[in-house]
């Protein structure tokens, strides 16, 4: 201290190197802070105006700075702004390291006096000042003094990361109940005619696409394997895979749509977060909610900014792929109509996977308007499962006999693979635990008679045969178990396998039922 205060002075052109440094992150971004214009810049610097264009020039001569026109976060017109190029960046780095060890006097909370370097002090006045505001503050108050109102909020040192147990957060954990690519599946056959399906609805206008067929059958393994291929054309697509569990309900598919679509405690310009029920079991208020978000994603401005510092800009649309559906669908009938709606207003593609056929709208009136797109998978063709058993190299396995024993379900071929049998153990497992155990008595005894007719039974004598009162069990009709034919009603064909294996006393009754 025997030579007096610590001198500290800072060059015009090492104060814009260091604020353009501490601003890198917005290098090459279509929109960007006002910190990059030149009144941002100047008043970072404490500079005039004209000084900061006399240092830009200088600046850019020397291949340090170079100058775009971009647009400005909450201003209508574009304005001039400057970034580092490489050159720039290693020589701010340099100066950096050297303004970093300039000394300076720091009044600490104790209210001792110390003399410590420059790139030190931020952290021992609890502050969030960069270097350059450091500098700056030394250069004209010569002491720097802990607790200072200018220096800003004061950072609690023992301050955890984590929030305190108890904390509601609405959107805790929400980033692990989806995914944002397609996940890893078994290898695919066949399905040409499908995934060319998928495209052209892809290409088209339509905002639903609606995947359904029995368990095993392939629909996610079909969706995944074309998106896989889309992502690969289009890496900037954004995607949301959603997986519908049994226990799911509306306000978790609700909030991870928020989640993906950039809503955050930090981001909610449309208040979408109010809209979530605060009480465990209350309702989602599915109106407000969907009002505030076609007013959010109609927002262009608002959600280029959200997005403009990620990696690719914001995205051209959404597409959300909502798998197994079947579990929330009765549950979520309003959300998913929702949904509906918001899609057609809104930069949103749906591709709904489902067991059941869904009812949350108006066949007729989206088939009409071209809304919905629906694709009914069954089992592979002829054609796919003797292409797939020619791979195999298996002997004495006719492709005919396979095909109709299990009607073409690829888990059936799979089990075949590896076992050698078409007709497996554990491929009956599958179809008991997944498909039969479930129905009803009365509904899987009227599969059970028709599996052993050998051609379709009209509707009235399979009815009267079983004593069955009204129309035909709608349930069995959406899962796809009971086809609705010309010549009258039939069921899949693995089912008829699996149920034509009861013999005796039984199936003789079943055949005198219906003649």
């Amino acid at each position: 201290m025997a030579e007096g205060l610590p001198k500290v002075n800072v060059a015009v052109s090492d104060r814009v190197l260091l604020h353009l440094l501490h601003h890198d992150h917005l290098a090459d971004r279509f929109i960007v802070t006002a910190a990059l214009t030149r009144p941002g810049i100047a008043e970072a610097c404490a500079q005039h105006p004209p000084n900061v264009s006399r240092t830009m020039r200088e600046l850019v001569r020397k291949g340090w700075v170079s100058e775009h026109t971009r647009s400005i976060q909450n201003d209508d017109r574009r304005q001039k702004t400057w970034q580092l190029t490489e050159e720039g960046r290693d020589m701010a780095q340099l100066r950096t390291n050297k303004l970093g060890e300039t000394t300076v006097l720091v009044r600490g909370k104790d209210g001792q006096l110390l003399e410590i370097e420059s790139k030190d002090a931020a952290d021992r006045l609890a502050s969030d000042m960069s270097l350059l505001q450091v500098l700056l503050h030394a250069q004209h108050e010569g002491v720097l003094t802990w607790g200072d109102i200018r220096f800003g909020l004061i950072k609690q040192q023992d301050e955890e990361d984590t929030p305190p147990p108890g904390r509601l957060q609405p959107l805790a954990g929400v980033h692990a109940t989806y995914h944002t690519s397609a996940p890893q599946t078994r290898k695919m056959r066949g399905r040409d005619v499908e995934l060319n399906s998928l495209d052209e609805w892809f290409e088209g206008r339509s905002a639903f696409a609606v995947v359904s067929g029995i368990a095993g059958i392939g629909k996610s393994t079909l969706v995944a394997e074309w998106l896989a291929g889309k992502q690969d054309k289009q890496p900037n697509l954004s995607i949301c895979w959603y997986p519908c569990q049994p226990w799911d309900r509306e306000v978790g598919l609700a909030v991870s749509l928020l989640h993906r679509f950039g809503i955050d405690e930090k981001h909610d310009p449309y208040n979408l977060i109010e809209t979530l029920p605060l009480r465990p079991g209350a309702p989602l208020d599915v109106d407000t909610w969907r009002r505030r978000l076609l007013a959010y994603l109609t927002d262009a401005y608002t959600v280029r900014e959200r997005f403009s510092i990620a990696p690719g800009g914001p995205p051209p649309y959404w597409l959300i792929v909502l798998d197994d559906v079947h579990h929330i669908a009765h549950e979520s009938k309003n959300l998913l109509g929702a949904l509906l709606q918001i899609s057609q207003k809104t930069p949103l593609r749906f591709v709904l996977i489902s067991r059941t056929s869904l009812d949350f709208y108006d066949r007729r009136d989206v088939h009409t308007r071209d809304i919905v797109e629906e694709l009914p998978l069954a089992g592979l063709s002829l054609d796919e499962t003797s292409q797939w058993l020619e791979e195999l190299e298996l002997k004495d396995v006719d492709a005919s006999d396979v095909h109709e024993r299990t009607g073409g379900h690829p888990l059936a071929i799979e089990m075949l693979e590896l076992y050698g049998k078409p007709t497996h153990e554990d491929w009956l497992r599958f179809l008991d635990e997944e498909i039969l155990t479930p129905l009803p008595e009365a509904e899987r005894e009227l599969l059970a008679t028709l599996a052993v007719s050998e051609k379709p039974v009209p509707w009235k004598t399979l009815a009267s045969s079983l004593d069955w009162e009204g129309n035909p069990p709608q349930r069995l009709i959406d899962y796809g178990l009971l086809i609705e034919l010309d010549q009258g009603m039939w069921l899949h064909e693995a089912l008829r396998e699996r149920l034509a294996r009861e013999v005796g006393s039984v199936a003789k009754t079943r055949r005198e039922r219906i003649g």
